[in-house]
């Protein structure tokens, strides 16, 4: 419970989901298709047990994400736009982004 008063200020995200999609060069990072890690509430990334993901890969898909959880106009190409790829050019690994649930979240809990 917090002790903050109630606010009406509510911040809509999307939960989402990072995936490889394919590889079109060689993997060098040890990543395949399917590989995936998901963001929950707000700014929470969590990956399988196990799992792994490569920091270049990671920071290709990064700046988008804020943006891929809020919703967006159908006019905006970010809405329709889901895949990133990593800057390794003898991997060309594709990366798609899925959104998942929506949650509401107290905005000024949000940073």
């Amino acid at each position: 419970m917090s002790d903050r008063p109630e606010t009406d200020d509510v911040t809509v995200l999307a939960d989402l989901r990072v995936v490889v999609d394919r590889i079109e060069g060689r993997s060098v990072c040890g990543l395949r298709v399917g590989d995936e890690f998901t963001v929950t509430s707000s700014s929470q990334l969590r990956m399988p047990p196990g799992g792994h993901f490569c920091l270049y890969a990671l920071a290709a898909v990064l700046p988008l994400l804020p943006a891929k959880q809020r919703a967006l106009s159908a006019g905006d190409w970010l809405s329709s736009d889901c895949e990133a790829a990593c800057p390794d050019p003898d991997e060309r690994l594709v990366m798609r982004i899925e959104s998942g649930p929506v949650r509401r979240h107290a905005t000024e809990d949000l940073t």
